[in-house]
């Protein structure tokens, strides 16, 4: 594939142009505001002359990226495309109607991807003339920096359409990861309890923000506490994702957003790019404030954290949303976590993981800590993730 096509100038369509400029593609951007397209080309010559300052590349290859973008207001500069990603707005009108005026300029062989997060690909897949040639490729932002990518297709995505995609993405030099195509695929899925339940315990005032994200850096080996990352992600975009995945699986509990962080998004304390979220980024000082930990307390936190997380990833196994290595692969290169959830689970224990859930299960009565049905035949069973077959209890 030569020619690619990038539907939306914004930090993230611009980012995978950037990308696929650089692997010598062809690349046409478009955008239906003329501003966002000069802003865009302003943006991506900063971010050049950046890694050209930084050594990272070289004036030829700064050169050769912009010579290898052309900008366009009119879709129809996509008919000779072959693969073309959408990166427009978290809307699905909006989408249908791009993916309706889209599939009438490309040709039938032209492999359509959408990069959205949260939206069904089946349901995006129903809107182009060729559904079998239709595909979810998710990058993580920023795409020329994060590593990993979820390519997930619809139940209507042909076989040779997949394979042509893991072969492009591959080629970019990215992870792939391919997922079932469920709400919040692979990580925005099982990431929910690292907020959730941090947001829960702190409700609850069994401990403070402070204390929670030293907690889990120091216990866990997180590069940043729930409440930190919560603030660095933005809680608009946070929250959304929450609500999106929690309506989306009709309500189910374990998804349920907090009502602490839609009131931050109501204020619009949406985190450090408005100057305040769970924390005020004008008093600096909560970054440097070191709290001393008492074990047993950072202990239940962590492991509850935790085992709510190792949950989550056994279901999506269970429910083979993915692979139990690509579940892994996503998890440490999407969202840089130490370790992988079920090696994880495989190092605490199946039993304990079972016991913990099971703990607070009876405590609130809430189907929110139901167990997995695969952690509890493991644990039955006397078998781990890594060093049995699993399959006897999928």
């Amino acid at each position: 594939m030569k020619h690619i096509g990038v539907i939306g100038c914004g930090t993230m369509g611009l980012g995978i142009a950037q990308v696929a400029a650089s692997n010598n593609h062809s690349v046409f951007i478009y955008d239906s505001f003329p501003s966002a397209i000069d802003k865009a080309r302003i943006n991506l010559n900063k971010t050049l002359q950046t890694l050209f300052d930084k050594e990272k590349i070289s004036k030829e290859k700064w050169d050769q990226i912009i010579a290898n973008i052309t900008w366009c207001i009119d879709l129809n500069e996509f008919k000779n495309c072959e693969f073309v990603i959408e990166a427009i707005v978290e809307n699905y009108s909006i989408k249908k109607t791009v993916f309706e005026n889209l599939s009438q300029i490309v040709s039938d062989t032209c492999i359509i991807a959408s990069n959205t997060s949260s939206l069904s690909i089946t349901s995006l897949a129903s809107c182009v003339k060729n559904p079998k040639r239709f595909i979810g490729v998710h990058f993580f932002n920023p795409a020329p920096v994060m590593p990993l990518v979820e390519i997930i297709p619809g139940i209507q995505t042909e076989e040779n359409s997949l394979t042509l995609s893991k072969q492009l993405i591959a080629s970019w030099k990215k992870e792939i990861v391919v997922a079932k195509d469920t709400p919040g695929f692979i990580v925005n899925r099982i990431a929910r309890p690292y907020y959730g339940e941090a947001i829960r315990i702190y409700e609850e005032n069994l401990a403070s923000k402070e204390y929670i994200d030293q907690t889990m850096k120091k216990l866990g080996g997180f590069k940043m506490g729930p409440f930190e990352l919560m603030d660095f992600i933005g809680h608009d975009v946070n929250y959304a994702v929450t609500e999106s995945v929690w309506t989306a699986f009709y309500f189910e509990p374990k998804y349920k957003p907090s009502l602490s962080q839609k009131r931050l998004v109501e204020a619009a304390y949406l985190g450090r790019k408005s100057g305040r979220g769970f924390y005020n980024y004008e008093d600096v000082s909560h970054e440097s404030k070191d709290i001393e930990l008492d074990l047993e307390k950072s202990t239940m936190i962590f492991e509850r954290i935790i085992c709510m997380l190792i949950h989550e990833a056994a279901d999506a196994l269970y429910l083979e949303i993915a692979s139990k290595e690509d579940i892994e692969t996503a998890m440490c290169k999407g969202v840089n976590y130490p370790k992988g959830l079920l090696h994880w689970a495989d190092e605490i224990g199946i039993e304990k993981c079972v016991s913990i859930l099971n703990y607070y299960y009876n405590l609130y009565h809430e189907e929110r800590y139901r167990c997995s049905a695969i952690l509890q035949m493991m644990a039955k069973s006397k078998i781990t993730f890594f060093n049995h077959n699993v399959s006897v209890c999928l």
